[in-house]
């Protein structure tokens, strides 16, 4: 009597559990009825860590989406409303915004007001911390998206052509690439801002997002370079040349499929490194400029005005910067994993 791989003799197709699905794993193939992305999902699914920390920044983000409803109905103060002078009641006492001597609130813990403390011009923390975030985000988010395109697009292209189109984008690529991320976005970043380029100017917060998403270009260019090189001798794309379909047709239909998992992986490691070099661009004054809010120029603000009397403000956009950064590095750990083929992880139906 034939036994199928993982079940034992008097045990049913429908009572195959764990051992099933791991025998066919353990082979390189997969269950019945079972795809790659349905087995990732699974993998990924059973890494707790990485669900937990993935589960934070989806409430990070949805937090400081609603930047604009603490703003307006609970906290009744804009990010960028200065109150030095102001006073408010709490508890039946009168609390000042800040002290004679210039010393702004710390956090009260009172929702409505002024919760996270105030900061040398007496703006609400609590409030520019969500609008500081919806900025970084968007940043990131904006970035990332430039990067994956333009990276993805162009390795495909020099990966599939080969030739004198392939030393022309990996020279230019491997220029952009000798220059640290932080020095070339400095750089980038001050020429946009004092001179501009159409609407990339000043103030406007596409210009670190347009700057980061550029420099990180070659870290997605190089390796999606190196795959198409080796997709483009497999057996498929050879029949696909055989059946006379146009180099488009199969970039499209042929390679981009095969490089899904290699780009899905990629976007929360650029994206955490977007966030990053935000924060320092818009330290070192090229990346958001005043008045808009972000972490990065909560941090800046806090430690060139208000160290040592008021340390949290300095502390608090530290903090999220790095749960924010640390959620998304995990959560893409845990995806890697799972897209990984050889991932260790047992699978349960």
């Amino acid at each position: 009597m034939s036994v199928i791989s993982g079940q034992s003799p008097g045990q049913g197709p429908g009572e195959l559990g764990e051992g099933f699905d791991a025998g066919f794993e353990s082979e390189g193939q997969l269950p019945p009825g079972v795809g790659p992305w349905k087995l990732a999902w699974r993998r990924l699914r059973r890494n707790r860590v990485a669900m937990f920390f993935g589960f934070v920044f989806l409430l990070i983000v949805v937090v400081c989406l609603l930047a604009p409803v603490y703003s307006t109905d609970i906290a009744h103060i804009g990010p960028n409303y200065g109150n030095p002078t102001g006073t408010f009641t709490l508890n039946g006492k009168t609390q000042f915004v800040l002290s004679q001597i210039g010393i702004p609130i710390g956090p009260t813990w009172d929702i409505h007001h002024y919760f996270l403390g105030a900061d040398d011009q007496g703006r609400d923390v609590a409030v520019r911390l969500l609008y500081g975030g919806r900025t970084s985000l968007m940043i990131g988010a904006v970035a990332t998206l430039i990067t994956m395109i333009i990276g993805t697009l162009l390795g495909v292209f020099a990966g599939y052509f080969r030739g004198w189109w392939d030393a022309i984008l990996r020279s230019a690529n491997d220029v952009v690439w000798t220059y640290p991320a932080v020095l070339l976005g400095i750089t980038i970043g001050t020429v946009l801002n004092i001179h501009g380029i159409g609407p990339l100017h000043g103030t406007n917060a596409l210009v670190p997002a347009v700057v980061i998403g550029f420099v990180y270009v070659p870290y997605v260019f190089r390796p999606v370079r190196g795959q198409v090189l080796t997709l483009r001798e497999r057996d498929f794309v050879d029949a696909a040349r055989q059946q006379g379909l146009s180099h488009w047709r199969i970039m499209t239909s042929e390679i981009l499929p095969n490089l899904s998992s290699t780009i899905v992986v990629f976007v929360p490691l650029i994206m955490a490194n977007s966030i990053l070099l935000e924060a320092g661009l818009t330290y070192l004054g090229a990346g958001v400029q005043p008045p808009n809010a972000s972490w990065g120029t909560m941090i800046s603000d806090g430690i060139n005005n208000d160290i040592p009397t008021a340390f949290h403000n300095v502390l608090i956009p530290g903090l999220m910067l790095v749960i924010a950064v640390m959620s998304i590095n995990i959560f893409g750990d845990g995806l890697r994993d799972a897209l990984d083929p050889r991932s260790k992880i047992r699978v349960a139906r």
